[in-house]
C-alpha cells in the first residue's frame, strides 16, 4: 500500500518559548561558533525558503535558514546544523512577527510539525508556492507572470482522505501512534489530525487503544488509512503474523463497519483482507457525462486531496476542450486507475492509457470497461527512451498527457521533444523535476500555454502544478521534406 500516506517530516518544540523548534538528539550537531562569522543577537528573516523556512543572512554573507520564521520578522535563533554553505536553525524568540503569521490551527505543530506552513496564514501559503513555481520555471528561462497561474485550491482542514501512521512500542511497553517527527525518526503520538478527513481522524483514539489491546503490538509495522467513498478503509503492515492479533483486528473492524487488509511477512510480503469491502473500493471523478465511479485497490496510488484532484481534473477538460476532430488520439501516460483516462475519454477523445503497475493497468480496464468507455489499457516501462519513443512513433497521438511519480519524467520528455505530438499536459507533483523536463520540451520547440499550482497538501510547502504546453511551428519530422 505504498500509495497511502507518505509523511512530510514534522517539527518539534523546545521549551524556550511558545515559537521554539527543538530538534531530537539524535539529528542535532553541536554549533561550533565561526568567530570571524558570529551572528548577531536578533536575526531579520528576509525570505522564504521553497521548503518553507525563513532565510536570513549572517554579517559575512553566510546563508541561515530558520524553522518556523516568516519574511519580515526579527528573531532570535539556535543553530542545529551547519555546513559548508549554510547553516540550519530554528527559532528560540520572536521578537517581532510578520502580519501574516497566524495561529496554527493544529494542536499538536509544535510537536508534530507535519504541516510546516500553518503559521503563515493561507493566502499568503499559496502565492509563495506560486512564486516557488515560478522561479524554477525561470531557471529553465521560462518566465510566468504570477498573474498568470492559476490556483487549484481545497480547504485547508479535514481535506486529506489518506494517511501512514507510524506504530512503536517503547521500552516501558507505552504505545506511539501518529506521525515522525521532521528530520528524525522518533514518532509524535496523535489523538486526532486537523487535515484529515473527520472519519479518519476520528478513529486515531481509537487505535491506539486498539493496538495497547494487542497480544503482540511490536509486531506492527505501520497502519495505512483510506476514507473512499462510503468507505473506511485500514490495512495493517504485520512483520509476523499473529492469529489472535489478526482476529482482534476483526471484531474491532466489524463493530466499526471498517474494511481491513493486512500485509503480512517480512521478505515475501502478502496481502490479504480481514474484513471485506462490501461494495469494493470506489472514489468519484468529475466529467462530461458526469460523475463517473473509479475502482481503487488498497495498494494503488490515489491523489490524497479529493477536493483539489477534482479541480485538476475539470482544468485537464478545460485546457484541452472537446476533441479537434472526431476520434482524437490521446495517450495518458502514468495512468494510474484512470483519474483522468476516463474523463477525457468520456469527453471523446479515443485514449490510450499507459501505466507501469500490472495491478493498476488491470484496475483501468476494469474502470473503463464499468463506465462503457473505450479506452485502451496498456503496460509499459515510461522510464525508458526508446520504450516511449516506440510508444509515441505507434499511436501517433496528437495529444499527450503525463502524470509522473515525484522523479518525474525526463526519459519521456527527451522523446516528446522529437515526436510530432502538439499538446503535452503535464501533471507535476515536483516543480522541480517539471522544470528539468520542461527544458527537453523547450529545446524541442513547444511553448508554455498555461500553469497552475495545485495546493494537494494544505499547510505544507509541497505543491503540484499543471502545465500545458504546445508546439511552436513544425514537430522535427514534419519540418522534413519528402521528395519524389
Amino acid at each position: 500500500m505504498a500509495g497511502l500516506g507518505k509523511r512530510r517530516p514534522p517539527r518539534q518544540r523546545s521549551g524556550v518559548s511558545g515559537l521554539a523548534h527543538k530538534r531530537p538528539s539524535d539529528t542535532r550537531r553541536a554549533y561550533q561558533t565561526d568567530t570571524s562569522d558570529e551572528l548577531p543577537d536578533v536575526l531579520e528573516i528576509q525570505g522564504l525558503s521553497h521548503d518553507g523556512r525563513g532565510i536570513a543572512r549572517s554579517p559575512a554573507g553566510k546563508t541561515l535558514f530558520v524553522e518556523g520564521a516568516l519574511p519580515g520578522e526579527r528573531v532570535r535563533v539556535a543553530v542545529h546544523r551547519t555546513r559548508k554553505r549554510y547553516d540550519e536553525a530554528h527559532l528560540r524568540e520572536l521578537i517581532e512577527a510578520a502580519p501574516t503569521r497566524v495561529t496554527p490551527p493544529c494542536p499538536y505543530i509544535e510537536r508534530c510539525g507535519g504541516c510546516d506552513l500553518q503559521h503563515l496564514e493561507l493566502d499568503a501559503q499559496r502565492r509563495h508556492k506560486a512564486v516557488v513555481l515560478s522561479e524554477l520555471l525561470a531557471r529553465q528561462g521560462v518566465e510566468v507572470d504570477l498573474e498568470r497561474i492559476e490556483v487549484l485550491a481545497s480547504d485547508d482542514v479535514a481535506y486529506r482522505r489518506r494517511a501512514r501512521l507510524g506504530v512503536r512500542v517503547d521500552a516501558d511497553g507505552g504505545i506511539h501512534l501518529g506521525f515522525r517527527a521532521r528530520r528524525s525518526h522518533r514518532l509524535v503520538s496523535v489523538e486526532s489530525c486537523t487535515v484529515l478527513v473527520p472519519e479518519l481522524s476520528s478513529l486515531l483514539a481509537p487505535l491506539h487503544q486498539q493496538l495497547a489491546s494487542l497480544e503482540a503490538p511490536r509486531q506492527v509495522g505501520h497502519l495505512e488509512l483510506l476514507a473512499s467513498d462510503g468507505q473506511v478503509t485500514l490495512v495493517i503492515r504485520q512483520l509476523r503474523e499473529q492469529p489472535a492479533d489478526l482476529a482482534r483486528w476483526r471484531a474491532w473492524a466489524d463493530e466499526r463497519g471498517i474494511a481491513v487488509g493486512v500485509l503480512a511477512g517480512r521478505e515475501q510480503v502478502r496481502f490479504e483482507w480481514l474484513v471485506t469491502p462490501p461494495r469494493g473500493l470506489q472514489v468519484t471523478v468529475p466529467s462530461a457525462r458526469g460523475p463517473l465511479s473509479l475502482g481503487v485497490g488498497p495498494s494503488d496510488f490515489l491523489q490524497a486531496n479529493a477536493q483539489v484532484n477534482q479541480r485538476m481534473i475539470e482544468t485537464a477538460l478545460d485546457w484541452l476542450g472537446t476533441p479537434r476532430r472526431v476520434d482524437e488520439p490521446l495517450l495518458d501516460l502514468f495512468a494510474g486507475i484512470g483519474n483522468f483516462s476516463l474523463p477525457l475519454a468520456a469527453s471523446g477523445y479515443a485514449v490510450s492509457a499507459v501505466e507501469g503497475s500490472p495491478e493498476m493497468t488491470s484496475r483501468l480496464a476494469d474502470n473503463a470497461a464499468g463506465a462503457d468507455l473505450d479506452v485502451a489499457a496498456l503496460q509499459g516501462n515510461l522510464h525508458d527512451e526508446g520504450q516511449v519513443a516506440r510508444l509515441l512513433r505507434t499511436h501517433d497521438a496528437e495529444v499527450v498527457v503525463l502524470d509522473p511519480p515525484r522523479e518525474g519524467a525526463e526519459a519521456l520528455c527527451r522523446a516528446l521533444a522529437k515526436s510530432t505530438v502538439s499538446r503535452v499536459l503535464y501533471i507535476a507533483c515536483d516543480p522541480a523535476t517539471l522544470s528539468r523536463d520542461a527544458a527537453h520540451l523547450l529545446q524541442g520547440g513547444y511553448r508554455l500555454q498555461r500553469v497552475a499550482m495545485a495546493d494537494m497538501f494544505v499547510h505544507t510547502s509541497h505543491l503540484e502544478s499543471m502545465v500545458l504546453f504546445e508546439r511552436q511551428g513544425p514537430s522535427p519530422r514534419q519540418g522534413v521534406r519528402k521528395d519524389g
